[in-house]
């Protein structure tokens, strides 16, 4: 039989317990909604992105990479294409015009969709964010490049809640800054791989 001391460690040890429960729970908002997830419909986009920009330079190779990035990161599905455009300056060197053809695939909503006998995927709404080496891939010289990509090539996605408060100031990258954030509709991530 126990000692009241023990009884007495046993409660405080259960009581505190109890209350580190409830303050992990009170961190998650109460009612917070999982992911929803949607149906929704893969659409085929080919487009022929010319860099007009002050600041930085890209070779067509670097540009189509960094493009590809972009892409991805906005949802596009993951086999999405940016292929080096004619350029003038031969591979790997700056070109004033530097372009890339792409061809990549964004989900719509199976509602709106008004392709017959397409197949539905499961889809979810991602929350992405663009900013000064987030993700690590850019730096404050790609503002223009990512501000050309949200006018250009981001209506091409199904987003909501656009944010933009992207500033480049020509010539110089003082002073500029990346900040876009929006929701995207894509596939949900898949599970991390058991090791």
């Amino acid at each position: 039989m126990a000692n009241s001391k023990t009884v007495r460690s046993i409660a405080r040890g259960a009581a505190i317990c109890a209350l580190l429960a409830g303050a992990a729970m009170a961190e998650a908002p109460v009612g917070a909604p999982a992911a929803a997830h949607e149906s929704g419909e893969w659409q085929k986009h080919e487009y022929s992105f010319v860099f007009m920009g002050f600041t930085s330079t890209y070779s067509c190779d670097g540009l189509a990479d960094k493009l590809k990035q972009l892409l991805i990161t906005a949802g596009a599905r993951s086999d999405s294409k940016a292929v080096p455009g004619p350029c003038a300056s031969p591979f790997g060197r700056p070109d004033k015009l530097a372009r890339a053809d792409l061809t990549f695939y964004t989900l719509i909503p199976s509602d709106t969709a008004n392709s017959a006998g397409a197949t539905p995927v499961d889809a979810v709404w991602k929350a992405v964010a663009f900013a000064n080496h987030s993700p690590r891939y850019l730096a404050i010289g790609d503002c223009e490049l990512v501000d050309q990509f949200r006018a250009s090539v981001l209506p091409m996605f199904t987003t909501r809640a656009l944010d933009n408060h992207i500033t480049c100031v020509p010539h110089q990258e003082s002073g500029s800054n990346i900040d876009l954030k929006f929701d995207s509709l894509t596939v949900p991530a898949a599970p991390p791989k058991k090791q």
